[in-house]
């Protein structure tokens, strides 16, 4: 249910608030690969999380960019 409710949230923004969303989303990954290589990251399936995340934003972008065109 957590997942769906987070898609529905996504398409109900504007193309710039998804890639301003894409952009934080690449910050917190990349926060979280340096806490983990660092040792300090308690919770490792936040980045499968994040990665999965950052999949659905960047088909979102490619479904709204289709039927743009």
């Amino acid at each position: 249910m957590k997942k769906t409710s987070y898609v529905n949230d996504l398409r109900g923004k504007s193309a710039e608030e998804l890639s301003s969303e894409l952009i934080s989303a690449k910050k917190e990954l990349f926060n979280l690969r340096f806490q983990n290589a660092t040792n300090q990251l308690d919770n490792t399936a936040r980045i499968k999380e994040v990665r999965k995340n950052i999949a659905r934003i960047r088909t979102l972008i490619t479904q709204s960019a289709k039927q743009g065109a």
